[in-house]
This record gives structure tokens, sequence and C-alpha cells, in this order.
């Protein structure tokens, strides 16, 4: 659909991506899922993907002042991201002839499993050993659903919660692997939509909100402690899923 530059879709444009920057911020990210309902209103997917692929770049760069090196766990990232890199590469070549809506409901099941084994396990944290096969499937499984569904979050949190990770270091992981892969998607993104004027308008009015949004979540982060941290994802974990399970659905319904 064409983009309507009006007041209405500036607020609720710049609303979205500042929620976003918070969730970037108080968790490192993965849960850009939670701030696209609102895009979802003011215009269709493929735009969204369009306008969010700079701006990702930008809020990541961005969150790196506070997600330095000591908070990235090396030894994850060397298996992950050779994984990301080729889900995405999968991802972009099957963008057009993947069903959106199978993928969504498949993810979206697998997570609301892995989040009621937590529940059953009375909210705790199993730590377990790390598993290079696991980290390379969570890696390509999380580039193919980051690049077609901006939802690469519930791969990556399903391998790395469970690891028991210092709350900074969980964040901070998930930063730089979504900092590689959200740089690695853009220029598949931009050239499946490639922005308009008003779309490159509305992306640098968004920019506004990057600072201030990493800053806030930041800020939340700070004020968390380790349980509380583990289980505000778990419980973005649920949300993401029902919207993904809501999008799969409602696709075939509609």
């Amino acid at each position: 659909m064409e983009l309507e530059l009006s007041l209405t879709t500036i607020l609720v444009t710049f609303a979205g991506v500042f929620l976003i920057c918070f969730m970037k911020g108080a968790f490192g990210g993965g849960f850009a899922i939670v701030g696209i309902p609102l895009l979802s209103l003011v215009m269709d997917p493929i735009t969204a993907g369009g306008l969010l692929a700079p701006l990702f770049i930008a809020m990541d760069l961005f969150g790196l002042r506070y997600w330095k090196p000591s908070t990235w766990s090396k030894p994850d990232l060397t298996l992950l991201v050779p994984g990301l890199v080729v889900g995405i590469g999968v991802g972009y070549l099957l963008f057009r002839v993947l069903d959106h809506r199978a993928i969504a409901i498949v993810m979206a099941v697998v997570t609301l499993v892995f989040v009621g084994l937590w529940f059953r396990a009375g909210g705790n944290v199993s730590v377990k050993p790390r598993s290079a096969p696991k980290a390379v499937a969570a890696g390509v499984t999380s580039g193919i659903t980051t690049m077609v569904a901006h939802s690469g979050g519930p791969p990556l949190a399903m391998y790395l919660l469970p690891l028991g990770l210092s709350k900074q270091v969980y964040a901070g992981t998930t930063s730089l692997f979504f900092t590689v892969g959200n740089l690695l998607k853009a220029i598949p993104w931009l050239i499946l939509a490639r922005p308009t004027g008003d779309v490159l308008g509305l992306a640098l009015i968004c920019l506004l909100a990057v600072p201030s949004g990493v800053w806030l979540g930041w800020r939340l982060h700070a004020r968390l402690d380790q349980r509380q941290l583990y289980r505000a994802c778990y419980g973005l974990l649920i949300i993401t899923a029902l919207k993904l399970l809501w999008d799969g659905i409602s696709g075939y319904l509609a």
C-alpha cells in the first residue's frame, strides 16, 4: 500500500520505533517484534521492513555504547554468528516462496513449549552446558526468521537463556548478535522494499527516538536483578509467541 505521511502515521510509527529501541536498551535485542504491531496499523509489512532496516542499524550501533565487548559471550558468538549469516542468506533466497504464516505458527508453538517447560520447572533457570550443534541451529533459525519476519529473538533466547549467563552478558551477547544480523539483512531488505521519499523522511524523523529509547531501556536493565531480567525475557517470549501465532492464523483466515 502507499504510505500516507500524515500526523497519525508519524506518531504511531515513532511510538513503535521508540518501543523497539527501549526493548533493545533493556534486553540487548531480539524482541523487536513487540513494537511492530504499532507499525502495522499504518503501513504494510514490506514497507515496515524497508523502514526498519536502516533504523535497526542505528539502534544497534547506539546500543553498543552500553553493551561493550566485556558483555559479549565470545565463545557463544563464535558458534552463533556463522549460523546467523547462513540463515539470513537462506531467508533472503526463500523470502518470496516461504509460507510466512506457517513459519510464524511453528515458531510460536515451539516458543510456547519452551516457555511451558520453564514454568513446569517452577520458573527456575536450569543451567545447561554449551552445545555447538544447538548454537549453530539457533543461529541459522534466527537468521531465517529475522529475515522473513523480524522475529529472530525466540531461537536465540531458547539457546542463551538455559546457559545461565549474567544479565549483562546475556544482553550484550544478544545486542552484538543482532547488530551483525541487522547489518547483514539491511541490504536484502532494502532491495526487497525500496524506500520511497516519504518512507525515508519518516525514517529520519524516527531516528530521534533512538537515543532516548535505548537509554531508557538500559536504565531499566540496570534496575532489574538477574532473576527479574530472566522472568521478563520469558514473559516477552510469551508475548512474541502469541503475536506470531496471531499473525499466522489470521493470515490463513484472511
